[in-house]
């Protein structure tokens, strides 16, 4: 593997709990009082302790100034593609040009179903997945989509507004074909570290490279989108140690592996605020000089 020489950014990912709202909107402020990047928010609607993700991306847009905004993923078989284009338009419009949607292709069936979703197979998520990207991309080019489907037919849809700017696609893929998908379509690869470490990084991101070679792309066009966590401390394994080693090791993961963004789940102020003023600079300065080297 190598590094993309794709933009280095960061942002964090803060627990959805009607019960965290006050602490979520003041690490919003620390985040973009720092310089972050990206607030990014699971998407499960069935949870009853969570807040309705794109209610309170709406919200954070609404106090916030430059900071963009993402579903980390949005649960597609409980959002149909049109409502969730025009959700995503509305609110890229709204923010001036600040949303980036991450698409799932479902998990936590039996949540799914008990919000009155379907149960896909593998095959049929990953299906209605492909379809969902060419109805949600039609939509917001604008005029009137037509497109047949097995899961989202649509005829005679006059699509509309267009969002403020394109809208990047992301998707959470961990098996052979969502990753081939994200290889053809999508503008982003979006795992978590405990469910994709660092040595399994490799493998998954070749098959997204032979797929975007396959469907004739640049693999270096589809950005890599970690969600990390971890404990600033003393210890030695990977981001449980100080934040020059938390630097040292996301310089490492970005040179190696071609990994550039960073997305930090926690809901400790004090965390967030050590990791945007200490770990962030320097990360910066570490793969500039090795990328200038």
């Amino acid at each position: 593997m190598t590094d993309y020489g794709q933009p280095l950014r960061f942002g964090f990912f803060p627990s959805p709990r009607a019960d965290n709202l006050d602490n979520l909107l003041r690490m919003v402020e620390i985040a973009e009082d720092r310089g972050l990047d990206l607030v990014s928010i699971q998407d499960h609607p069935y949870q009853k302790r969570f807040l309705d993700t794109w209610t309170l991306l709406s919200v954070v847009g609404a106090r916030s100034s430059s900071i963009r905004l993402s579903p980390n993923v949005a649960n597609l078989p409980l959002r149909p593609p049109v409502m969730l284009a025009k959700a995503a338009a509305s609110l890229d419009v709204i923010t001036g040009g600040r949303v980036e949607l991450g698409l799932g292709a479902g998990a936590f069936w039996d949540g799914v179903v008990a919000a009155g979703g379907p149960r896909r197979s593998p095959g049929e998520a990953v299906r209605a997945l492909t379809e969902a990207i060419a109805v949600m991309r039609a939509f917001w080019s604008g005029g009137t989509v037509d497109l047949d489907g097995e899961f989202y037919p649509v005829h005679g849809l006059h699509a509309g507004p267009p969002p403020a700017h394109r809208i990047p696609i992301w998707l959470g893929a961990l098996g052979p074909r969502m990753l081939r998908l994200t290889g053809e379509l999508a503008d982003a690869w979006v795992p978590s570290l405990q469910f994709v470490p660092p040595e399994k990084v490799a493998e998954k991101s070749a098959v997204i490279d032979d797929a975007a070679e396959a469907a004739g792309r640049d693999p270096g066009d589809i950005a890599r989108i970690y969600n990390i966590d971890g404990n600033f401390g003393t210890g030695g394994g990977l981001l449980e140690g100080s934040p020059a080693q938390w630097a040292e090791q996301l310089t490492d993961l970005t040179v190696t592996l071609g990994m550039s963004t960073y997305i930090l789940a926690t809901d400790d102020p004090d965390d967030l605020a050590r990791f945007a003023d200490e770990v962030v600079p320097a990360v910066r300065e570490l793969v500039a000089a090795e990328r200038q080297g």
